[in-house]
């Protein structure tokens, strides 16, 4: 998952960024509103966490930026502004929730695995791809109760976020983009991904077949689910 921070106070977006490194979050950091709308034009983000007190900008009107050139962004606002005339209009501008300063990290951490879980329709973290069940908080894959412990962090980002996009086909570059934080050349990014794939079905096949990865010819790739 890509986050933008947006924080003009460098001791909490260092902060920020270091827990969410921690937790396999790819981070990028603006300490102003300027260079933060620059980045929100060119590239996508899964989470955009704007801090309204810049002092270059008006947060809102980044909030409407990333509104219209990341529609599918999920934005939370982190403020120490407490009117509730800014909670308000940031809402209804299409900020998908408020946290004020100070916050803790593990709840704003909470309230972004919760935004997923709407925004992907997951009843809950764990789901259940014909017997192999993944934990998407815990970051675990069994197979009738034993642990596969030999699939890498990078793998299982990638597993993670076809899950999430169940059903729906993502081309190599979309998930080179979102789980490696850039798209390359084509040539590189096809064999970067379909080795990595590669890897996961090897893995997996080892207990039982994982037929629901799915390949889709000159597209990229999806996992197929009937739930």
């Amino acid at each position: 998952m890509n986050v933008l921070i947006i924080e003009d106070e460098k001791a909490l977006a260092s902060e920020l960024e270091l827990f969410f490194t921690k937790n396999n979050y790819l981070c990028e950091v603006c300490f102003n509103g300027s260079d933060a709308s620059e980045k929100i034009a060119v590239n996508l983000y899964d989470f955009i966490l704007i801090d309204l007190g810049l002092p270059d900008y008006e947060g809102l009107d980044l909030l409407k930026e990333a509104r219209k050139s990341n529609p599918e962004a999920a934005c939370i606002i982190l403020t120490a502004r407490a009117e509730v005339y800014d909670r308000i209009t940031g809402l209804d501008m299409g900020a998908d929730d408020y946290l004020a300063k100070p916050f803790s990290l593990l709840e704003l951490q909470s309230r972004m695995q919760a935004i997923t879980r709407r925004k992907f329709g997951l009843v809950q973290q764990v789901v259940d791809l014909d017997g192999f069940m993944v934990n998407l908080t815990d970051r675990t894959i069994t197979y009738q109760h034993e642990t596969i412990n030999s699939i890498t962090k990078k793998e299982f980002d990638l597993l993670a976020y076809l899950i999430l996009h169940k059903n729906r086909t993502l081309t190599r570059a979309q998930l080179s983009e979102h789980i490696w934080g850039s798209v390359v050349n084509d040539d590189y990014d096809s064999n970067f991904i379909d080795a990595h794939i590669k890897n996961i079905r090897k893995k997996l096949n080892a207990f039982a077949p994982a037929d629901w990865l799915e390949t889709v010819r000159g597209l990229g790739y999806r996992i197929k689910l009937n739930t």
